[in-house]
């Protein structure tokens, strides 16, 4: 039940994201008349008629829209962050797990050594060193984030792998590539799930955190973590410019720890 919940509404912010131009009123940018418009309460109607579900900001740009509109930049950053943190740390952790000896070894020991690195510190100087873009923090959120699943990949392997149906593929003169991709990840793959929508929820906060200082998605283009630190300096006279999408990125972090918490009973269950 609570995996169906959490489901339910990660799909509504996906759907809310693919149709925000049929749902949203106006554009994310659009501004009308800033001194008519602007700080307008929820669920009132401005001069030319247009309906304000969350009100509007400080030049008259509607909430409501830039919520859809930034929730399709949040959600695609994070969800490109977590399949290149998924995709490294598959690699990494079924290599670590195929492979004895020096290979071993020295990828095990990489990945103790990033992991002992602070993430948040590694994203602050990264983020500094480079010019803000989209690009450069899914790339950052993915290349930080790989290692936990690196070391699940490579424990949850090394288990599979002392099975006797993995002895038998050896036996019958399945190879590496073969055993791991036909036989290992798919027993594996309820934990590396759960782990990868938890990195999702970690992902959009991490997204958030980095636009919010300004070092995350520039403008033009809206994420949730802009139109927070846009509602910082109004929370006295109009809490709902701040509040709106920081609740929207509560409740989706929500949704995804619920989705992971199926599979993790999934993968108990099936272990």
């Amino acid at each position: 039940m609570t995996r169906r919940i959490g489901w339910l509404l990660l799909a509504l912010f996906v759907l809310g994201a693919i149709f925000a131009p049929w749902l949203a009123p106006v554009g994310p940018s659009d501004v009308t008349n800033v001194v008519m418009t602007r700080f307008l309460p929820p669920l009132s109607y401005d001069d030319y008629g247009i309906f304000h579900l969350f009100g509007t900001d400080r030049l008259g740009r509607d909430v409501w829209s830039r919520l859809l509109y930034g929730a399709r930049v949040s959600l695609v950053v994070a969800a490109l962050a977590t399949a290149v943190s998924l995709a490294a740390g598959i690699a990494v952790g079924a290599v670590a797990a195929s492979f004895k000896g020096a290979v071993r070894t020295g990828l095990l020991g990489l990945t103790d050594f990033f992991l002992a690195l602070p993430r948040v510190v590694m994203l602050l100087l990264l983020a500094a060193l480079w010019q803000p873009s989209a690009t450069l923090v899914v790339l950052t959120l993915g290349f930080t984030g790989w290692m936990p699943i690196a070391r699940l990949t490579y424990a949850e392997a090394m288990g599979q792998l002392s099975r006797q149906y993995a002895e038998g593929a050896r036996a019958l003169g399945a190879g590496r590539g073969r055993l791991f991709a036909r036989h290992v990840l798919p027993n594996v793959a309820p934990p590396l799930l759960a782990a990868a929508t938890l990195g999702l929820g970690n992902a959009i906060t991490l997204e958030a955190g980095l636009s919010f200082l300004g070092l995350g998605v520039q403008p033009p283009a809206a994420s949730w973590g802009s139109l927070i630190a846009s509602g910082r300096e109004t929370v006295v006279n109009a809490p709902w410019v701040g509040l709106v999408p920081g609740v929207a990125l509560v409740i989706v972090v929500i949704a995804a720890t619920m989705v992971a918490s199926g599979f993790e009973r999934r993968s108990t269950e099936v272990g």
